[in-house]
């Protein structure tokens, strides 16, 4: 893989964790449990989202429930394969297989 085609690679994973963010925040009661898992206030989503890491966990979130994970992708129109490849390029959990 190219640098090239890395930095794209990262760059689309960023981007759908994003969402994924968006995605919890949509819902009061997903976003609270996110930030109650991770041990967040909700005004410290701001200063943590700068944080190296925080993306990953926002992935690690939405994998650690099936239904959450396939909500997410149906809403996104994407394969809940597509959701795990750009966690595990953010280096959030285990990638096991390749689905793709």
């Amino acid at each position: 893989m190219t640098q090239r085609e890395a930095e794209r690679r990262r760059n689309g994973a960023e981007a759908t964790a994003v969402a994924a963010l968006a995605f919890l925040a949509a819902e009061p009661d997903r976003l609270s449990r996110f930030l109650a898992l991770a041990g967040l206030g909700g005004a410290d989503v701001r200063a943590a989202a700068g944080e190296p890491g925080f993306l990953a966990a926002v992935m690690e979130h939405l994998m650690s429930e099936e239904d959450l994970l396939l909500a997410f992708a149906a809403d996104q129109g994407i394969r809940p394969e597509a959701v795990v490849r750009a966690a595990h390029a953010l280096g959030a959990g285990p990638w096991e297989r390749d689905h793709a």
